[in-house]
């Protein structure tokens, strides 16, 4: 089954323009880049796919020469459908496997920009370091991710619940029983992650255990690609970091308890391996004294998320029974659950064409460490965001941080209803997506 994405209005948007910039859609492995794009496809009256990895032998078609005209010769004739500009969808996917299919995709644009062309790939981010450029200003990113909490709801059928949510805030709280509702189904959510086998899976059988082993398999599937990512990289290294990134979930990443058998470089590396390849997100240190926030960051002092929550509570070793049977904010939030869901909803709710950078605050002094779970732009304005359950005095560190930075509101988020707490602004978890309006 296919669950409606954010990415499917863009898609047709791009469809409908005058002149068509290939677009390079980037994201791990198994998101859901495939299903978007051949649900797409239905738009068109004709749909080529072309997939290096199962097909190698195809990358001949790009060998002699990157002109559009001669490659769309040549694939009518191997796929026996014509390739016509305004009407035809070409899609290469695993486009990672075929470096000259990415180079091509400038020349489209340059010379049948009315061809709707579209190339994927889960290990993209390693080919296009190999490339120096891949034409600029001609091909057009866009950035998947596991599903949101808001495709979620679509997914199960609860649109109009979302639609309240959405004109739902601090001054107009929801129904008590419906947030009750929708605590209920962050917490499912939150076992389940935002892969698309695994919704689906829930939304075909609504079996929670059915759908532990589809993560089960999931991670297995995750760690053997290891072995594709580097081979100077041992998977078992990448493994153990990988998983050393669940450990240390919400703290400052330490190298040294990564991997025993390794020096810090030796991680580093790993660490950056597992970036690249979309399976682990940084959230970086930053003073946080203007825009951009990526002014004096600290690339030293960094937090590391998993991309997908489901796969990151299945490796903690969640007990579900007692997760989903909990309603207090800190069984929620065991293993910092929360504030890694609540990081990966503001990746999702960005724009898809860009590749949000995600920032945390922290002041280390004698008397009075402090850090602020999230700092980002709204506006042009900044706004700290806490993680946490709700009491004026366990959020010290987010009133330092107003006082500090001269900022007037801030944002606590947690499993209560929209409420405010002058200066402070406080979000249920399934309404990242609203900050987006805030203040």
């Amino acid at each position: 089954m296919y669950i409606p994405r954010k990415v499917d209005t863009e898609l047709e948007k791009w469809r409908m323009g005058d002149k068509h910039k290939p677009l390079l859609i980037r994201g791990a492995r198994q998101v859901g880049k495939t299903g978007a794009i051949r649900k797409f496809s239905e738009k068109f009256d004709n749909y080529i796919e072309i997939n290096f990895e199962e097909t190698p032998r195809l990358k001949s078609l790009f060998a002699d020469d990157l002109n559009p005209l001669s490659i769309c010769e040549k694939i009518a004739a191997i796929f026996k459908t014509s390739v016509i500009q305004g009407k035809t969808l070409l899609f290469f996917d695993e486009v990672q496997e075929c470096k000259e299919a990415i180079s091509s995709l400038r020349f489209f644009y340059e010379k049948m920009p009315g061809l709707h062309v579209i190339a994927a790939g889960s290990l993209l981010e390693f080919a296009l370091a190999e490339i120096p450029t891949f034409g600029v200003g001609r091909i057009r990113s866009m950035f998947m991710y596991p599903l949101s909490f808001s495709e979620f709801l679509i997914g199960m059928g609860e649109s109009r619940l979302l639609d309240l949510v959405r004109a739902a805030g601090p001054t107009q709280p929801m129904n008590e029983a419906l947030h009750a509702r929708l605590i209920e189904l962050i917490q499912k959510f939150i076992c389940l992650g935002g892969m698309p086998e695994v919704i689906a899976g829930f939304i075909e059988t609504g079996d929670l255990n059915y759908c532990q082993q589809l993560l089960n398999d999931l991670v297995i599937s995750i760690q053997r690609d290891f072995a594709k990512y580097r081979k100077k990289v041992p998977a078992s290294r990448l493994q153990e970091v990988f998983q050393s990134v669940v450990m240390q979930a919400g703290t400052k990443f330490v190298y040294s308890k990564a991997c025993v058998q390794a020096n810090h470089y030796q991680v580093k590396e790993a660490l950056q391996i597992l970036i690249m390849a979309g399976l682990v997100i940084p959230v970086t240190h930053s003073p946080s004294n203007g825009l951009p926030l990526g002014a004096g960051k600290k690339d030293s002092k960094q937090k590391m998320l998993l991309f997908d929550i489901g796969i990151f509570q299945r490796l903690l070793g969640l007990d579900l029974a007692d997760f989903l049977l909990s309603k207090k904010f800190d069984a929620i939030n065991k293993g910092n659950v929360a504030e890694q869901f609540v990081g990966l909803e503001l990746l999702k709710s960005e724009s898809c064409y860009e590749d949000p950078v995600l920032y945390f605050w922290h002041r280390e002094a004698k008397s009075s460490n402090a850090e602020v779970d999230y700092v980002t732009s709204i506006a042009q304005q900044i706004v700290p965001i806490e993680v946490k359950a709700g009491t004026k005095g366990s959020m010290q560190s987010l009133f330092l941080f107003l006082k500090e930075k001269e900022i007037s509101k801030g944002i606590r988020i947690s499993n209560e209803n929209f409420s405010s707490y002058d200066p402070i602004e406080v979000y249920p978890l399934y309404a990242i997506e609203n900050l987006r309006r805030f203040p």
